[in-house]
């Protein structure tokens, strides 16, 4: 049961993630917002990710696996329902906010009972690859079943389907066998991380990568519209958010394949630096491609290339700089890295959006080419130092 109980973490923590872009095309209206708002209820989400990403980290290492995973899926789905029935920008930007915390614990809970529940600690990467699948099925079930609720029922009752499908997990996170964290972690212990080389290389990394990644998972279904709306000039509205919709689920179903072939490689964990370069360089392709594309055929390959390029990055990183230390500083070493990629993805999704309020999504997603030719000069300074 604790297997299924880490896998509906980081599937929880995908959900939470897909939320706003799977709603975005009728809360904007809804609310009566623009992007640039409607970038920052993206950002406030992650400003709060980043506040919570140290202090999770600290509380998993000191009380162990249990309360937190309870805390993340409760937290997650009350948010949810609140998001579902908020019909002010002020009452959905209070529910983003502390929407972060539950999507932390989620991530946090997950991302340390992975390597242990499914590798005992031998192939971190793998395991965590592997794991981390869930989140692409979170991120692929979320908008499929919003875009087909939306066309059934109202949004209220939509949205409430998907907290519910966040607060169910709570029952098995109550009756599951934890293991044992390992003993004698001291909150100094956490703090010594921040010297740590390895730690801060893959803190950077983590600020280019969940950049990249917040950004395609709240903006895709926007830039889709803009595309396939002007490659489709007749087609009606509906049909335009559908398509635009689905590029999500493109998305997530590439992010899960990528994952699920990177769990295969036996030496991942040693040699993972390289595999994030050779992926950050497909990524940046992507997001060149993505640029320039004016159909939607064009708008579907790009949506399946940056999840395929994505997909093994965050992953790996974690796993090779869990594999460096002890378990019992797990949580920490997590909650660092995260802390620094919210940071990265409470920026990058406010400034496209801020952008695009003179311009389009499209125009506006070249601001992260930069970032994933960051990642990979980060990714092969780390192989060679480590080398």
């Amino acid at each position: 049961m604790i297997q299924l109980v880490a896998l509906l973490c980081v599937f929880g923590l995908g959900s939470c993630f897909a939320l706003l872009g799977s709603i975005s095309v009728k809360l904007m209206p809804r609310l009566q917002i623009d992007q640039g708002k409607f970038g920052a209820l993206v950002s406030a989400l992650m400003l709060s990710c980043l506040t919570a990403s140290m202090i999770v980290g600290i509380v998993i290492d000191l009380v162990g696996y249990k309360p937190v995973a309870i805390a993340g899926f409760l937290i997650a789905g009350l948010c949810t329902f609140s998001i579902a029935h908020a019909r002010s920008y002020v009452a959905v930007l209070v529910s983003c906010v502390v929407l972060g915390f539950g999507a932390i614990a989620l991530n946090t809970a997950g991302n340390t009972l992975l390597p242990a529940v499914l590798s005992q600690g031998t192939n971190h990467a793998a395991a965590l690859n592997l794991g981390n699948v869930f989140f692409g099925l979170g991120v692929l079930l979320t908008p499929l079943i919003v875009s087909f609720l939306f066309q059934k029922i109202s949004y209220e009752k939509a949205v409430s389907v998907v907290a519910l499908m966040l607060l169910a997990p709570v029952v098995l996170a109550l009756l599951a066998t934890y293991p044992a964290s390992e003993p004698g972690f001291v909150v100094t212990d956490a703090f010594a991380l921040l010297k740590e080389p390895a730690v801060v290389i893959a803190a950077l990394m983590m600020f280019c990568y969940i950049s990249l990644e917040t950004s395609f998972c709240n903006w895709l279904p926007v830039f889709g519209k803009e595309v396939i709306g002007r490659a489709r000039a007749g087609a009606g509205v509906a049909a335009v958010d559908a398509s635009a919709q689905r590029l999500l689920s493109l998305f997530a179903v590439a992010m899960m394949a990528g994952r699920l072939g990177a769990s295969q490689i036996t030496g991942i964990t040693t040699y993972g630096y390289w595999y994030i370069a050779a992926a950050s360089l497909v990524a940046t392709a992507t997001l060149v491609f993505m640029s320039v594309a004016k159909s939607a055929g064009q708008a579907r390959v790009a949506a399946i290339l940056g999840g395929l390029s994505l997909a093994p990055i965050f992953p790996t990183i974690a796993g090779v700089t869990q594999a460096h230390f002890s378990s019992k500083v797990h949580g920490s070493i997590i909650g660092i890295i995260f802390l620094m990629g919210f940071l990265g993805a409470s920026i990058a999704p406010r400034v496209i959006g801020g952008l695009a309020k003179g311009s389009s999504v499209q125009r506006s997603l070249r601001l992260l080419v930069p970032l994933a030719a960051l990642l990979i000069v980060l990714a092969l300074a780390s192989a060679a130092a480590i080398r």
